[in-house]
């Protein structure tokens, strides 16, 4: 629902002109309204685990990706379906999984901001690809349906464990529940001799359409970011772009208003849903073995990604791990990791899943035309009336004018 409130904006930024016409203003107040004062219809929950989009199919949504060294291995570990407290069978078979390696794009490091929030910058996001890639479909018991590998090599030294895992990611939330987890051991042989920088990213697909996305952790539950998802990692940047270009105009033209609470949505967009002027980077995972590893650079299971995320500069699941949370805040797993691959802990024990809510704004829409049309109707019979009133009056005081 939220993409097409979001194409709604669109068309409403769609054409602009050189000169401001009440028109634009008009389309541009619209613009605003829909997307702050709906919250910008996003704020659903799917991939990494809070994001701001709404999957229709719970299986589909990407909840982590982890990727760092083990001696002479690398560990993977791709996981989806957040939330998880029942066993099987799940509803898993429809969908294709899929994590892309780049290992020839160039990445630098001498922006610090860029290495703080993403390990790193792609110097040039319209090239990346990927080298090799692990595709995997699941059978309904989360077990290992098929899997391909594509660029890797030495694929028969690789160790993979599939099924329920408890969720590694730490946010009160996600607190004794469990996800599905497709973990790699990969030898270092698997990649070209001397492999320092690797640049990941997850998809999960569907009917050979593209309908989640992960990359860095956390970057696509932070509502300036939903719309992400959907996007190929090669494109992104320019669709960042695009997406910023038409926010700001929202922005500028409710921030330039002589009404308060128009003023008061531009602050709120300021800080939930404008993109920020360090945003132009894919969203991606950056590992290099020219650093010690740690989120962001790569990520260990035990890595605090919502504090490290909010050092710099986004805080929102910060602040919500405050309010869903006690004190002090929590900085590890609520459950053991294990001291070897998979290195996840076990899964918790099964319990009933949270209710699904029980009320629909569907009515109150309803009511709400309807009482609209009613109006409506009313006014245009009361005009009906007084027109025709004023129309005898009319024809009357003629009609003496005349005699």
């Amino acid at each position: 629902m939220g993409r097409y409130f979001w194409q709604l904006v669109q068309w409403m930024e769609r054409v602009r002109r050189p000169r401001r016409t009440a028109g634009a203003g008009t389309r541009r107040l619209w613009a605003g309204l829909v997307m702050a004062c709906l919250g910008w219809a996003t704020t659903a929950v799917a991939s990494d685990h809070a994001d701001p989009s709404n999957l229709m199919g719970p299986e589909s949504n990407i909840t982590d990706l982890i990727f760092f060294p083990d001696g002479d291995r690398l560990i993977l570990i791709f996981n989806v379906r957040r939330a998880l407290s029942t066993k099987p069978p799940y509803d898993l078979s429809p969908y294709i999984y899929e994590v892309n390696l780049d290992l020839t794009t160039p990445v630098t490091f001498d922006n610090a901001g860029d290495v703080a929030r993403y390990g790193g910058t792609v110097a040039e996001p319209a090239k990346l690809h990927a080298d090799a890639k692990v595709r995997i479909r699941l059978n309904n018991e989360a077990g290992l349906e098929r899997i391909e590998y594509e660029g890797l090599q030495n694929i028969n030294d690789i160790r993979t464990n599939f099924g329920v895992r408890d969720d590694p990611f730490n946010f009160p939330r996600f607190y004794g529940v469990n996800a599905i987890t497709m973990a790699f051991s990969i030898p270092r042989n698997a990649f070209p001799a001397g492999q320092k920088d690797f640049i990941l990213w997850g998809t999960t697909a569907k009917d050979g359409k593209q309908i989640d996305h992960v990359g860095r952790s956390i970057r696509t539950q932070l509502p300036r970011f939903g719309f992400l998802n959907t996007v190929a990692a090669n494109e992104q940047v320019t669709a960042l772009m695009e997406h910023s270009t038409r926010t700001n105009n929202v922005y500028n033209f409710l921030k330039g208003t002589t009404q308060w609470w128009a003023r008061a949505l531009a602050e709120l967009m300021e800080t939930s849903f404008l993109l920020r002027k360090y945003d132009n980077q894919p969203d991606v995972m950056i590992y290099s073995d020219r650093f010690p590893v740690g989120y962001p650079n790569g990520r260990r299971i035990d890595d605090d990604v919502v504090a490290q995320t909010c050092a710099a500069g986004d805080c929102l699941l910060m602040d919500i791990s405050f309010i869903e949370g006690g004190f002090p805040r929590s900085t590890k797993n609520d459950k053991a990791f294990l001291p070897e691959f998979p290195y996840l802990a076990e899964p918790w024990p099964e319990k009933p899943p949270a209710p699904a809510p029980t009320h629909s704004l569907t009515p109150y829409i309803v009511a709400g035309i309807i009482l609209l049309l009613l109006v409506s109707w009313a006014i245009v019979q009361g005009l009906r009336v007084i027109l025709r009133h004023l129309w005898r009056a009319i024809r009357n005081v003629y009609a003496l004018a005349t005699t």
